[in-house]
C-alpha cells in the first residue's frame, strides 16, 4: 500500500526527517504520533506529493486512491450533500456521461458501473455521514455559504470518508467536532476497511481506532502494533531493557578497565591487559532509549474557599434576546469542588449555559443565587486566536498584573511552562500549544475560583493534555467543561450536565452510559418506520426493555450515588480541616507562653474531626457497597 524508504526531508537548513523507513499494508489503520514540530503533518504533505523529499522514496500502490481532508470546504450555492456526493468523482463522471449518452452499448456500461459501485444507495450514504458529523436534514439541505469555516470543515471530512479511498490521511480530524461527532467518527474509522493514517493528540481515537501506531521521532520512524497505551507500554519497555543494557556494559566496561590499570605495567599480565585495551575500545557505547516523560507541567494557583452553594438557578431561562431564550427552565447547583462536563451537540446551547454561569449573560427569567465572591475563568479557542502576535508572554501577563514585580509575573509564567527561553518570545513565534498555556495563564492571573474551560485541547499535545488532566485535578476551585477529549474527560469530571431541546438536566450515569444513549437515539432515528431495525433487531420489545430497565436501574442507584458523592465531598472538607489543625498542634509557636491558645480544645477538636472522617467513610463505604451489590444483581 505505501513504502517509505530512507526518506530525508529538510527545511530551512534544519533536518526534518532523515533516513527514514516504514511501510503500511492494506487495512492498517496507523495513528502518527510525536512531539509538536517534529514533522507529523509535513510527513503526510510528502506523502501526498505537496512536498518532495530530499532524499530517499515514497512509493504508493499502483492505483490506490489517496484521500484527505481538505482545508475548507467551498463556500458555494451547493449543499453539504450535494458536495459530499460530489467527492465521488467516478459517480459524479458517470452519472453526468448518462445525460448525454447515445450509444446503447455505453448506456449499457454506464449503468453496469453505477450498478457496481452501488451509485443509487450514495445518497443515504452521504447523508448517513453528514448526519454523524452534526448535519441534520434541514442542514444538508442549506447552502455552504451559510455555515461558518468549523462547520465546512465537517462537510470536507464527510467528502474525504464518503470517497472511501484506499489509503486515507487525516491530520487531528476532532479538532472541529463535539464530543457527539467525535464518537461517531471513532466507531465509523473503527470500522474502516482500507488504510488510513491519522494524526491525532486525542488518546481516545489512537487507542479506539488505530491497529499500529507510527513513531516520528528523533527525525526516524518506529511503527509499533497496537493502539497508543500499547505504544506506551512497548515504548517504556524498550526504555527499561536499553537502560538495563547499558548498565551491564558500564559494569563491564569498568571491569575491564580496573584489569588494565592493575596489570599494563606487569610483564606477565601484559598480553591480556593488551587484549582488554581492544575488547573496551570495541564497546560502543548504547543508546539508551527514553519513554519520554512528560516535560510539560503547569498549575492554575488555589483559590481562596467558599461556602456551597456557590451558584444556583431556579426556572432560569437564558438567550441573546428578550422574549427568544436559548434555553428554559434551568434548575441547578454549582457546588466549589464540582466536575462537571456539558454533553450535547452543537448549537444545542451549551456555550450560552457557559457564559450564563460566568456572569456574561443575565437570566431573562428566574433566579440566580450567586456567591459574592465567586469569580470565573473562561477559556475559549477564540481568545487563543485573538492573542497579540507582537508581544511576549510576560507583556500579556504583566499588563494584567500591573502591580506585580518582574520576578512575581515571571514566576507565574513558569507555573505554566514558559521558561526564560520562551517567556520573552513574540506570540507570533510560539506554538499552537503554546499559545493555548499562555491563554491558561492568562485566565487564571486573578485566581478564580470557577474555571469555564471551552475546547481547551485542540492545539495541545498528548503530554500538554496530560498536564491539563493533572493541573484540573490539583485545581482547588470548581469546573466546568466543554470538550470533545473522552480521556480528559473521563478523568476529570464527576458530574455529567445534557444540554439538549433547549433545557439543561443532570445525566444519569457516566461517560460509557452516555455513549451507549447516543448509540441508542441515532439507532432510533435511522430505524425504518414501525420501529424494527434491520440490522440485528436491535429494536426488538426485548431489547427495549433490556434498555428501559437499565434506565430504571440508573435511576434507582442516583441516590446512592449521591450518598457517596456526598460521602467524598464531607471527607475532603473534613480532612483538610484536620490538615489545617494538625499544622496549628505541631506549630511550636501555639505553645509559646501567652499564645492564647486553648491546647486542650484543639485536641478536643482534632479527635471530633476523626471521628466524623471516620464516619464519613463508612458512609461513603456503605454507599459504593449497596451500588455494586445493586449493578451485580441487575447485570
Amino acid at each position: 500500500m505505501l513504502t517509505i524508504s530512507n526518506l530525508t526531508y529538510r527545511i530551512a537548513g534544519r533536518t526534518l526527517i532523515e533516513n527514514a523507513s516504514a511501510q503500511i499494508v492494506p487495512g492498517q489503520r496507523v495513528g502518527l504520533v510525536g512531539r509538536n514540530g517534529a514533522g507529523k503533518s509535513t510527513l503526510l504533505d510528502l506523502i501526498r506529493g505537496t512536498l518532495q523529499p530530499d532524499g530517499g522514496d515514497i512509493v504508493r500502490q499502483r492505483d490506490a486512491r489517496l484521500g484527505f481532508v481538505a482545508q475548507e470546504a467551498p463556500a458555494g450555492d451547493a449543499t453539504p450533500l450535494e458536495t459530499v456526493l460530489a467527492a465521488d468523482e467516478e459517480r459524479a463522471a458517470l452519472l453526468a456521461e448518462a445525460e448525454t449518452a447515445t450509444a446503447p452499448d455505453r448506456i449499457a456500461e454506464i449503468q453496469m458501473r453505477l450498478v457496481d459501485i452501488d451509485a443509487h444507495a450514495a445518497p443515504a450514504r452521504a447523508a448517513t455521514i453528514l448526519a454523524g458529523l452534526g448535519f441534520d436534514h434541514e442542514a444538508q439541505q442549506r447552502p455552504m455559504s451559510s455555515f461558518s469555516g468549523g462547520w465546512r470543515v465537517r462537510v470536507a471530512l464527510a467528502a474525504a470518508l464518503f470517497a472511501e479511498p484506499d489509503l486515507l490521511l487525516l491530520d487531528e480530524p476532532t479538532n472541529h467536532l463535539d464530543l457527539e461527532a467525535a464518537l461517531w467518527l471513532e466507531a465509523y474509522l473503527k470500522a474502516y476497511r482500507y488504510a488510513l493514517i491519522v494524526v491525532s493528540h486525542d488518546r481516545q481515537i489512537l487507542n479506539g481506532v488505530c491497529t499500529h501506531i507510527l513513531h516520528l521521532h528523533e527525525r526516524r520512524l518506529t511503527l509499533y502494533r497496537g493502539g497508543y497505551d500499547d505504544y506506551v507500554r512497548l515504548r517504556r519497555e524498550a526504555a527499561e531493557r536499553s537502560q538495563a543494557l547499558a548498565a551491564r556494559q558500564e559494569a563491564e566496561r569498568a571491569r575491564l578497565q580496573a584489569f588494565i590499570d592493575r596489570f599494563r605495567a606487569k610483564a606477565t599480565k601484559a598480553r591480556q591487559a593488551q587484549s582488554r585495551v581492544k575488547a573496551l575500545a570495541r564497546l560502543e557505547p548504547i543508546a539508551v532509549a527514553t519513554a519520554e516523560e512528560n516535560s510539560v507541567r503547569f498549575a492554575f494557583p488555589s483559590p481562596p474557599p467558599l461556602d456551597p452553594p456557590v451558584l444556583t438557578f431556579d426556572g432560569v431561562a437564558v438567550g441573546y434576546e428578550p422574549g427568544r431564550p436559548v434555553l428554559r427552565n434551568i434548575n441547578l447547583r454549582l457546588d466549589p469542588d464540582d466536575r462537571i462536563a456539558l454533553l450535547g451537540a452543537n448549537g444545542n446551547g451549551k456555550s450560552t449555559l457557559a457564559k450564563l454561569i460566568a456572569g456574561r449573560l443575565r437570566p431573562l427569567d428566574g433566579r440566580e443565587t450567586r456567591a459574592s465572591k465567586l469569580t470565573s475563568g473562561f477559556f475559549a479557542q477564540h481568545q487563543v486566536e485573538e492573542l497579540e502576535p507582537d508581544r511576549t508572554p510576560y507583556e500579556h501577563l504583566a499588563a494584567l498584573m500591573p502591580q506585580a514585580g518582574e520576578t512575581t509575573v515571571r514566576t507565574r509564567l513558569g507555573s505554566f511552562g514558559f521558561g526564560q527561553d520562551k517567556a520573552f518570545v513574540p506570540v507570533r513565534d510560539l506554538s499552537g500549544g503554546e499559545k493555548a498555556r499562555l491563554n491558561f495563564a492568562l485566565i487564571s492571573q486573578a485566581t478564580p475560583s470557577l474555571l469555564i474551560l471551552d475546547e481547551p485541547t485542540n492545539h495541545l499535545d498528548i503530554e500538554a493534555r496530560e498536564a491539563l488532566v493533572a493541573a484540573i485535578n490539583e485545581f482547588a476551585g470548581a469546573v466546568l467543561l466543554i470538550s470533545h477529549d473522552w480521556h480528559l474527560l473521563e478523568l476529570t469530571v464527576d458530574r455529567l450536565w445534557l444540554v439538549a431541546g433547549g433545557g439543561v438536566r443532570p445525566f444519569d450515569g457516566d461517560l460509557e452510559d452516555y455513549r451507549r444513549h447516543l448509540l441508542e437515539e441515532r439507532s432510533a432515528a435511522t430505524a425504518p418506520a414501525g420501529g424494527a431495525s434491520r440490522v440485528g433487531g436491535d429494536a426488538s420489545p426485548s431489547r427495549r426493555d433490556e434498555r428501559r430497565a437499565a434506565a430504571e436501574r440508573r435511576k434507582e442507584l442516583e441516590p446512592l450515588r449521591r450518598q457517596a458523592r456526598e460521602a467524598e465531598k464531607r471527607i475532603a472538607r473534613l480532612t483538610e480541616e484536620r490538615r489545617r489543625l494538625d499544622a496549628v498542634i505541631a506549630d511550636p509557636a501555639t505553645y509559646a507562653d501567652g499564645g492564647g491558645n486553648d491546647i486542650a480544645g484543639l485536641l478536643r477538636r482534632q479527635a471530633d474531626l476523626n471521628r466524623q472522617i471516620e464516619a464519613a467513610e463508612a458512609d461513603w463505604l456503605s454507599a459504593e457497597a449497596a451500588i455494586e451489590e445493586a449493578m451485580a444483581a441487575g447485570a
